[in-house]
């Protein structure tokens, strides 16, 4: 697979970079178990595979790193990790709570072009299920959750829950792959957007953590379905 012109056009869109391309290529690859524990990631070899230069594909495995599913080595090698279950609980929880905070605060400080954006997301995702797009429906969670960090109106804030996310991001999107798994997110999201029109902190924060909760299940579910 070349990801050269793909990458262009994503770019074109303001969306992934090369190295993010990669990231979830490889990573879905390990959650599905096309890559075992064990196996070696040589940078050169996946360099060639996807054809690109040696430094995105560096990048992707730093980052995959960071998620627990590669152990890297010296000599441009690194490794299939299995990932350690009481990491990846303590990334999910931290995931519910700054989250849940960033709900709770959308609720009482976004304006109303931004609820209005937030609606018009969400609908997005319902046609999304209606018409069966995946990817694109990946892409446009993603934005439904960064207008949640941008509209807590607290730049920290947000820069963390996009670094978190960036982390779980290969258990959440696996998590997908569950019957009839889009249309239940679907419902959990609604709960969120309800509670942050009605600016209900408590409500926003309490939907987004059990969001956040069942996505958890929904990955373990998947993994032992594999």
């Amino acid at each position: 697979m070349n990801l050269h012109s793909r990458d262009i056009h994503a770019n074109d869109r303001g969306r992934r970079t090369l190295a993010e391309e990669l990231r979830l290529q490889i990573a879905d690859e390990i959650v599905r178990g096309l890559l075992k524990p064990g196996t070696l990631l040589d940078e050169t070899e996946l360099a060639s595979r996807f054809g690109v230069s040696r430094t995105p594909v560096r990048e992707a495995l730093r980052q995959l790193a960071a998620s627990g599913l590669v152990d890297a080595r010296a000599h441009r090698t690194a490794v299939v990790a299995q990932p350690d279950e009481t990491d990846l609980s303590g990334m999910f929880e931290a995931m519910g709570e700054i989250e849940a905070l960033c709900a709770g605060l959308a609720a009482e400080r976004m304006s109303a072009i931004e609820r209005r954006d937030l609606e018009t997301l969400h609908q997005q995702l319902r046609q999304l299920i209606q018409i069966g797009d995946p990817q694109r429906h990946h892409e446009i969670n993603e934005a439904f959750h960064g207008a949640i960090y941008d509209g807590a109106h607290n730049a920290y804030l947000a820069e963390v829950a996009l670094l978190t996310r960036a982390r779980v991001q290969p258990f959440r999107r696996a998590q997908f792959r569950n019957l009839g798994r889009l249309a239940k997110s679907y419902v959990e999201h609604d709960k969120v957007v309800v509670s942050v029109l009605r600016g209900d902190r408590t409500g926003a924060a309490e939907a987004m953590r059990a969001h956040i909760l069942t996505v958890r299940e929904e990955y373990e579910a998947y993994v032992k379905s594999l």
